[in-house]
């Protein structure tokens, strides 16, 4: 079995942040959002991942190069233009098609293991795929799926009226390669598109409607990373998470300053005169000083100085002086507030 990850998109829902660097390398707790994806995967016995890559490709490939070269055999394909997860899949058919595939949607986070998830996939028997799944309140917002005897009978990509309260959490783990990409093959020749994209839900539909056998298993604790709200909440659940597994999180010893857990601290940071915390992740060569920062994330070489943060994004190398309470703050910014 191979690894699919998407992370080929803009991420315009989180600019500035993502205006100079891709989404899947933003920050959440101790290091960016794939590399939380990239340790769970190695619960499994998985090696070969394949990464779709588009905007900033260069980034993520230096990124995964150094960082989980040891542990995982990469393959890189080139989304352009991109047209929806869909096509994302589907540009991978030479390196996809001959293994079963667990696609794994590059921002989205999960306390519970892949290899959890793989078992629960094998426990559903013979199929041809099986989906994730989470109960939500507004299932509108996501892929839905409805089930009847165990089998999918109907997935929809953000249907104006559910038809159920099931969303699509982010992992897929298909059995039947072959018939994935025979479907997703059709709808692209026949420019079958919804919302201009090329789906891969209507894909699965496809799959269904050749009666093929899909399921579905429960998901928990899922972290959808792709706005500032939801990529601060993960970032508390995360650092909360971690500290309660007493792994270390602080790699800087800041003077005269009350540091209030959870919270992760790069290294080579500089830190006085300061309360920083709950909930804050500080990346490396930050330096901070007479401030008092919570729920907040703050990237490398950030300079931030007499001033209150919370429910903030700061980007790298970013300067904030003076006294606020709440920003979004893009890469190499540069702001001075005063009275």
């Amino acid at each position: 079995m191979r690894a699919l990850i998407p992370a080929a998109g803009r991420g315009t829902r989180l600019r500035p942040q993502t205006n100079t660097k891709p989404k899947s390398l933003l920050r959440v707790a101790d290091k960016p959002i794939i590399g939380h994806i990239l340790d769970n995967l190695k619960t499994t016995r998985i090696k070969e991942v394949i990464v779709i890559l588009g905007y900033m490709k260069e980034q993520i490939e230096e990124y995964l190069e150094e960082n989980y070269s040891n542990r995982f055999d990469f393959i890189f394909v080139e989304q352009e233009p991109r047209l929806g997860l869909g096509h994302a899949v589907y540009v991978a058919k030479e390196q996809a098609i001959d293994q079963p595939l667990m696609i794994l949607l590059g921002d989205m986070i999960f306390l519970q293991t892949y290899r959890e998830m793989l078992q629960k996939h094998r426990k559903n028997g013979e199929c041809a795929a099986s989906i994730g799944v989470k109960e939500v309140d507004q299932p509108q917002h996501y892929g839905n799926v409805e089930i009847t005897n165990g089998n999918i009978t109907r997935l929809v990509e953000k249907p104006a009226t559910p038809l159920s309260n099931l969303a699509i959490a982010g992992v897929y783990i298909v059995n039947d390669t072959p018939l994935l990409y025979r479907a997703l093959e059709q709808i692209i020749e026949n420019d079958i598109q919804t919302g201009e994209e090329y789906q891969l839900t209507d894909a699965l539909q496809r799959m269904i409607d050749w009666e093929a056998s899909l399921k579905t298993f429960r998901v928990e604790k899922w972290y959808d990373c792709g706005r500032k709200n939801t990529l601060l909440e993960a970032n508390r659940i995360l650092l909360q998470e971690k500290h309660n597994n007493h792994t270390k999180l602080t790699h800087s010893q800041p003077t005269n300053t009350i540091i209030i857990p959870p919270v992760a601290i790069a290294e080579e940071c500089q830190i006085e005169n300061s309360v920083i915390g709950p909930h804050v992740s500080v990346a490396e060569g930050v330096k901070i000083k007479n401030s008092i920062i919570k729920n907040t994330i703050i990237g490398s070489h950030a300079q931030i100085e007499n001033t209150n943060l919370t429910n903030t994004l700061i980007g790298d190398e970013a300067i904030v002086k003076g006294t606020l309470l709440e920003l979004n703050v893009g890469d190499h910014a540069s702001i001075h507030l005063t009275y």
